[in-house]
Formats: structure tokens, C-alpha cells, sequence
């Protein structure tokens, strides 16, 4: 892949408040392989959209302006065979992918097409014991807890690391 920023594609992730952000990042810190931890925790609600791709700001400028910010809640933990990630329950999140991705069909990637199921990965490309061995661990002493998502995040990917090219808020 190109690191060309031009030709790297995009990402579009939930920007959570300042709280949860802090809390996903330690728990990425803490179990995450740290030669693979590039970027911070995160919510990938679109995995490579094009760079030139028509209207996108101004979609997104559009879909925050109508929008507050979304409650959500971290209710379990998900097994990713070599991984482990912290499921979100946000309707209204979902809801914004959903229409988003109507609007943006012809530009999506394969993997964009899918439904959402939102969740943030805090160990992943470990061998399939370990990640077994934290998933019980975690789930053993697992209690829900809030989050609220304030906006979307724009990054440019660059092969392995991010760069953020946009935060974008939630005003309605």
C-alpha cells in the first residue's frame, strides 16, 4: 500500500469523551502486543473510504450538525479468536452508520457493506490461548459502563500508523 496521503484511504472512527477514551486506551496499552499498538483505542465505523472521495466532509459536517452527542454502553466482552474487544450497545451510533453507508454505497469497500457491530479491540494478533485466557479473565469481572460519543474522527491510514486529518462534533 501507498503511504502517499493523497492515495491512502480513510478511516472513520467514534470520538468518545475524554473519560472512556482514557479507560479503552489503558486497557490497549495494557493488553495489546506494544509492537503493534500504532494508534489509539478506537471504533472503526468505516475501514478504508477513498481519499478523493467526493462530499465526504460535507457529509459529515451535515450528519454531526443534526446530531447530539450519542449515549452508549460498554454492556460485554467479545472473543476475536486472537484478540478480545468491549461490545457497545449505541443505537444511535448504528443509526448514523446505517445512513451513512446508504449514502456513500458506491464508494464502499467490501468490509463497509456490513452491518456495524460496534465494539473496540483492546488485545488482537496474540496467540489463541492467551486471548481465550483474558477474555475469561475480563469477563469474570466485567460490569457494564456508559460512554458517550461526542463526534467522528477522520484518519489517514499509512500503512500501519494513523495520521488524524479531522475531528468532527456532534451539535444538535
Amino acid at each position: 500500500m501507498s503511504t502517499n496521503p493523497t492515495a491512502s484511504p480513510l478511516i472513520l472512527t467514534a470520538k468518545f469523551d475524554e473519560v472512556s477514551q482514557a479507560r479503552l486506551d489503558g486497557l490497549r496499552e495494557r493488553y495489546f502486543p506494544p509492537e503493534r499498538n500504532m494508534i489509539p483505542a478506537h471504533l472503526s465505523l468505516f475501514n478504508q473510504l477513498p481519499a478523493g472521495m467526493t462530499g465526504l466532509i460535507p457529509d459529515l459536517e451535515e450528519a454531526c450538525a443534526l446530531r447530539g452527542r450519542v449515549e452508549g454502553r460498554f454492556d460485554g466482552l467479545k472473543f476475536l479468536g486472537k484478540g478480545v474487544a468491549y461490545t457497545l450497545d449505541a443505537p444511535r451510533l448504528v443509526e448514523l452508520r446505517k445512513k451513512l453507508a446508504r449514502e456513500w454505497e458506491p464508494w464502499l469497500a467490501p468490509q463497509d457493506r456490513q452491518k456495524l457491530s460496534p465494539h473496540v479491540t483492546i488485545q488482537n494478533k496474540v496467540d489463541p490461548q492467551t486471548a481465550r485466557d483474558l477474555h475469561a479473565r475480563l469477563t469474570a469481572t466485567f460490569e457494564p459502563f456508559e460512554t458517550v460519543i461526542e463526534g467522528v474522527s477522520l484518519w489517514r491510514y499509512l500503512g500501519g500508523p494513523w495520521e488524524p486529518v479531522r475531528d468532527l462534533y456532534f451539535s444538535g
